[in-house]
């Protein structure tokens, strides 16, 4: 198979995953774009060979979040985050959900994104982010306590 047809194939099977990623780390829709084109650019560039679609899929996404990782070293303020419409969230009533988990840290958003929607466990986190498995558990643990607080005000106010 040809290097043009084997990235045509990756950015078909990857590039939403890789996105939804880039974008819970980074908030911006933008810059989550950006990252996932520099990340198949690096696959082009590398060409590592993978053993299998779990490795490249890792591969892939530790690539993302070096590149997100980097896109917030440079970022020195973090202005409040909007949510985004285009941020996966399956109905309205989940919108709510989506502001909570976009108002996290990056490093929270991040293993959220990666533990609940894409399914990674701790240790398969903490070797996509280059972090120790419980630096990842932390971050999970203090964004559960964060969205609960968010949510449990919001259901006060609303009373």
């Amino acid at each position: 198979m040809s290097h043009s047809n084997r990235l045509e194939e990756l950015v078909t099977k990857h590039e939403n995953t890789l996105f939804r990623a880039a974008l819970a780390i980074l908030g911006d829709a933008h810059e989550a774009e950006d990252a996932v084109q520099d990340t198949f650019l690096r696959y082009l560039e590398k060409r590592p060979e993978l053993r299998d679609s779990d490795h490249e899929k890792a591969w892939l996404l530790k690539v993302a979040a070096n590149r997100c990782k980097s896109v917030l070293r440079t970022r020195k303020r973090h202005p409040a985050v909007e949510l985004l419409d285009v941020y996966p969230a399956p109905d309205t009533d989940c919108r709510e959900l989506m502001e909570a988990i976009l108002a996290l840290p990056a490093n929270q958003r991040a293993a959220v994104h990666l533990h609940y929607y894409e399914g990674y466990t701790s240790e398969e986190i903490g070797a996509i982010l280059g972090q120790r498995p419980g630096t990842v558990r932390s971050h999970l643990s203090r964004a559960r306590d964060a969205l609960r607080r968010y949510l449990t005000d919001g259901e006060e106010g609303e009373s």
